[in-house]
């Protein structure tokens, strides 16, 4: 067939230039992409799945690792955001007191929190402590 809407040439187009596959247009099928691909479908498909979506937006799996550390660091809350300022001096030393206020009010509710597990655990022996001497009392020898 020599007709150019029929052919597709190797960056992804028809022979007029125009896209054929819209989503996947842009796929990276690289050697190591498909590999973690194939890789992630024996080992749990949804992880497969979710490579292959990688592949399809045009990304490179060595990417994937970073992007999802990034990902994860923001959910749990280590937002390196913190240490990025504007060009107003005055703003970012008022920014950077109320991120040292709130780490400081974290690492307070920590030591309170250790402190109360701590009397807990106290509490706890106290407690067993005195019904074992009530079971030794009452015992008859």
């Amino acid at each position: 067939m020599t007709s150019s809407t029929a052919t597709l040439n190797n960056n992804g187009t028809h022979g007029n230039g125009s896209r054929c596959c819209g989503f996947g247009a842009s796929a990276n099928w690289s050697i190591a992409n498909i590999v973690a691909m194939v890789i992630g479908f024996v080992l749990f498909w949804p992880l497969g799945l979710f490579v292959l979506y990688w592949i399809l937006k045009g990304r490179n799996v060595m990417d994937l690792r970073g992007h999802l550390a990034e990902k994860w660091s923001r959910f749990k809350g280590n937002d390196s955001s913190e240490a990025s300022g504007t060009d107003n001096q005055i703003f970012n030393e008022y920014q950077q007191t109320q991120f040292d206020r709130i780490r400081e009010i974290k690492d307070e509710i920590k030591e309170r929190a250790r402190r109360f597990t701590e009397f807990r655990s106290d509490a706890k022996r106290r407690a067993d402590e005195e019904e074992f001497r009530r079971f030794m009392d009452d015992s008859p020898s």
